[in-house]
């Protein structure tokens, strides 16, 4: 462990990252299939963007937000996962204190974005279904880009204030973080001076970053559900429901694994459970969302058909 001295102790300078596995044989097989899983992800979610671009009828404001969620799904595994990859074959583990808090840095901030932007389009839906008759005004270009650009801007805020509030800690050792990417509770847990307040201000922050959107989300499905089941027409209810389904399912998973990652800092020890839980936030949410939105969309179909079938003809 590198330290410097400091006046009234020493400060660690890097930590050492466990990784997934601490096995040498199973090193090579974590490494193709995180890097399968990478290109994947990437793959997917630039082939929505793509298909989003060059389809009319994907002009749309929902469109726009899952356009702009796929930008997030790659940045957030793009943060965790190339580095995780690096160092699986240089077998080198440490990563230096300034490249520990620039990494927790960007994955909240892309996250939380993630997190206004499930809002937003829940609010989308509940403005097409439930607000039909001015739906075009209220969700105009202009609301759609500020809605956008708070998500950034409050994001952002949230992101700059942990990493600040983690930066006051002391680290004198120990500094191996159980983990494969570095993050608030495997942090608080290595830190020598008090985490209470940090823990407080992740509760209290969160409550106002996760709580309220995810409020939010639920009153607008309240209002969507009430609408839909107002339609006497079978078909137009199966059709209603179906543009909300892949929506909420990404909400379930979104949130789910969040939750039972940050409402844990209560325990002794942080486990492999941890490990699994971030491997569902920083790569099966990203990877999955494409799939979920494709795969019950007939219109985002046909658009990825006609890009690979334009790549092949290209090719």
């Amino acid at each position: 462990m590198r330290t410097q001295p400091e006046a009234n102790g020493t400060a660690v300078t890097e930590f050492i990252l466990l990784g997934l596995v601490e096995t040498p044989g199973l090193r090579p097989v974590v490494f193709v299939l995180f890097l399968f899983a990478y290109l994947v992800t990437v793959g997917g979610n630039l082939s929505i963007l793509a298909a989003i671009l060059v389809e009319p009828k994907l002009h749309t404001p929902m469109y726009f937000f899952l356009g702009n969620l796929s930008v997030l799904d790659i940045g957030c595994i793009t943060v965790t996962v190339p580095s995780m990859l690096g160092h699986l074959l240089s077998h080198k583990r440490t990563v230096p204190y300034a490249a520990c808090l620039s990494q927790l840095f960007f994955f909240h901030l892309l996250v939380g974005v993630d997190c206004f932007l499930l809002t937003a389009m829940a609010y989308d839906r509940f403005l097409a279904i439930c607000r039909p008759l001015t739906y075009s005004t209220r969700m105009s270009q202009t609301v759609q880009r500020v809605l956008v650009a708070v998500s950034w801007a409050c994001a952002f805020s949230n992101a700059l204030t942990h990493t600040v509030a983690i930066s006051t800690l002391n680290f004198c050792g120990p500094n191996v973080i159980n983990h494969f990417y570095c993050d608030l509770p495997q942090l608080f847990q290595l830190s020598c001076s008090s985490t209470q307040l940090n823990e407080l201000l992740l509760f209290g922050v969160g409550f106002i970053m996760a709580g309220t959107p995810l409020a939010l989300v639920v009153t607008s499905y309240i209002h969507v559900a009430v609408a839909v089941l107002r339609i006497r027409s079978v078909e137009g209810r199966k059709k209603a429901f179906s543009t909300c389904g892949s929506h909420l399912t990404v909400v379930a998973i979104f949130y789910g694994s969040g939750i039972f990652n940050y409402m844990r800092l209560g325990s002794a020890k942080l486990s492999d459970k941890d490990k699994a839980v971030g491997i569902f936030n920083t790569v099966a949410n990203p990877m999955l969302n494409p799939i979920i939105y494709s795969l019950r969309n007939p219109d985002v179909q046909g658009a990825l058909w006609w890009v690979i079938k334009g790549r092949w003809s290209l090719a």
